[in-house]
């Protein structure tokens, strides 16, 4: 009886383990959200300051974050997270890679910062100058609007709100970050 148990629960076992790996892999988009097209990866690089996001718990207790991208040399992008958690007193800093989903005119990427994990980073809106950006996870539990200041003017605000509204995204569970 025992032996049957065992050949029945680890084959079981070794599938939910695999099921969950190949989701965390996954690179998914909200649905009723878009991803910019004719992205320019290189117009994007550079340091982005987070304007308001979810409470996530690996960003718990943070201000002052910032994200900064640049190119490796085998054309994924560096990604090197930074904030200051105001509860312990220190600054946290997490690096990891992003590749493109699809051709790099479309911005989907998927992010790890723990391989094999992959997460879902969804540029949903950009302004033209590429200075403020909407970016979504896989669904709605997962979502950031950045600037390259520590502010954002009033208009792009309302029009990042409004989109992520029609999204689905509740977005008076927002949080706004402190950027000192």
């Amino acid at each position: 009886m025992k032996n049957t148990l065992l050949k029945i629960a680890v084959p079981v076992s070794l599938g939910f383990v695999g099921l969950f790996l190949l989701n965390s892999c996954s690179a998914g988009i909200p649905a009723g959200a878009n991803a910019i097209q004719n992205f320019d990866s290189e117009k994007y690089l550079g340091q982005w300051y987070e304007i308001a996001r979810y409470d996530y718990r690996f960003e718990k207790n943070m201000d002052q974050v910032t994200a900064t991208y640049s190119k490796n040399q085998d054309g994924t992008i560096k990604v090197e997270n930074r904030g200051y958690d105001y509860v312990k007193k220190e600054w946290k800093q997490s690096t990891g890679e992003a590749k493109f989903v699809n051709a790099e005119q479309e911005a989907r990427l998927k992010v790890s910062f723990f391989k094999p994990f992959w997460a879902s980073y969804n540029v949903i809106d950009l302004d033209e100058d590429y200075q403020y950006a909407l970016v979504a996870g896989k669904n709605l539990d997962y979502i950031w609007i950045l600037s390259r200041k520590k502010s954002i003017p009033e208009n792009i605000k309302t029009r990042f709100l409004d989109k992520a509204k029609s999204v689905g995204y509740d977005t008076t569970k927002l949080i706004w970050v402190d950027q000192k």
